[in-house]
């Protein structure tokens, strides 16, 4: 698992092998993050990173100059990972939330400009999250979300969605509110 680009480019993490995550692979990452470099100036967004496991994410939106990240995860181990990686890369922009992350969206008061969101593949909501995390006002006007899941599942049930991209197994689907 490396960062791909940025401040913190071509950097290694190297995370415990328990911890109970589904990492993105580098290569669907950066094809991520090709598509969202066009779309989003990374570097005025306020983040959110759902279900952030290992925080491949929210480190790579650090690296890009992300105002904040807000890392969410139910593992205590996970953010521990999360926490200790930020530290040796002195970087203050990731704050990590233990939570589950179904009761954290129906709590939270933030807004957010993006959003990326892991769940684990068997999650019984997951065709109807993206709705949820629009309904509860987590994503701001004109913000991007993106939710990675199994190739199987259509996620295209939402007024929001764009359009999904398939890398292998998992899939990337795009949600978009409107200004």
């Amino acid at each position: 698992m490396r960062i791909i680009a940025g401040q913190y480019g071509g950097l290694r993490l190297s995370p415990p092998s328990n911890l109970p995550v589904r990492p993105t692979t580098d290569i669907a990452k950066e094809a991520l993050f090709n598509i969202l470099d066009n779309r989003i100036a990374l570097d005025e967004c306020k983040c959110l990173d759902l279900f952030a496991g290992t925080g491949n994410i929210s480190f790579e939106l650090a690296s890009r100059g992300a105002l904040s990240v807000e890392a969410v995860d139910i593992h205590f181990k996970c953010l521990q990972f999360i926490n200790d990686t930020a530290k040796k890369l002195k970087t203050d922009v990731i704050l990590t939330r233990k939570a589950d992350v179904l009761k954290f969206i129906g709590a939270c008061k933030d807004q957010y400009d993006f959003i990326f969101a892991d769940p684990p593949y068997d999650l019984s909501c997951l065709p109807q999250l993206a709705n949820l995390i629009i309904e509860n006002e987590l994503l701001g006007a004109g913000g991007i979300m993106v939710i990675e899941h199994p190739s199987t599942r259509k996620m295209d049930d939402s007024p929001f969605y764009m359009e999904t991209r398939k890398y292998g197994y998992s899939s990337f689907s795009f949600y978009k509110l409107e200004s």
